[in-house]
């Protein structure tokens, strides 16, 4: 099985995982955030050496999975909100991939040398679509509509966050010397490796939900 194989059937079983604990709440939700919070500290203290380092990202994971947290208890526009920068998030990376690999473009840095400006401008592309999909979703809720202006300009804002995210953490595992964060999802490596972006997506959601620039 390829690597890119490897990825496909981890997303096909994370995934609806993921999903199925944000809809269902309550102790059901803490108790995988809390499961994912130790998986990440743990993964923290067995990759990385510096203190400032694993003392950073695990702020910033303690952050996100709050933010989580409070998006799911805080009503049903918050509830849509996070699942609509989850599928952005998704829509982003899988835009950089494809048009990474298409089209080849100049490198972007060399913090991580896959990354490329035709990439970039996949994930940009590619997060609209998430405000396709879920205002089908939430065509029946009149107090939202993923189709106003606002929300283009959001969803390229959101997308620039994930990428600059990612490009975060990469810097931090360059610093280490490392390729992945570990080992536990197999074709993504590990729990860092498959948030990095989401984390800072998530947490900058719930900033402009509390400063009400959205909804």
């Amino acid at each position: 099985m390829t690597n890119f194989q490897k990825r496909i059937f981890t997303s096909i079983i994370i995934l609806p995982l993921s999903f199925f604990f944000i809809v269902k709440g309550g102790y059901l939700l803490l108790s995988f955030l809390l499961f994912i919070f130790f998986l990440g500290t743990y993964e923290l203290f067995s990759t990385f050496k510096k203190k400032s380092t694993i003392l950073f990202l695990d702020l910033i994971l303690i952050l996100s999975l709050y933010s989580i947290h409070f998006l799911t208890e805080d009503g049903e526009i918050a509830f849509f909100l996070l699942l609509w920068v989850i599928v952005l998030c998704i829509c982003s990376d899988i835009g950089g991939y494809i048009f990474g690999k298409i089209f080849k473009w100049k490198k972007l840095t060399k913090i991580s040398p896959k990354k490329t400006f035709s990439g970039v401008l996949g994930s940009f592309i590619f997060s609209l679509f998430s405000l396709v999909l879920l205002n089908n979703i939430i065509s029946q809720n009149l107090t939202l509509n993923f189709f106003e202006v606002k929300y283009f300009f959001l969803a390229i804002i959101f997308s620039l966050v994930a990428q600059v995210g990612d490009l975060t953490i990469s810097y931090f595992k360059r610093k280490e010397q490392i390729k992945d964060t570990g080992k536990i999802l197999p074709g993504h490596g590990g729990i860092f490796d498959r948030i990095d972006g989401l984390m800072f997506v998530i947490i900058t959601t719930v900033l402009f939900y509390k400063f009400n620039i959205i909804p």
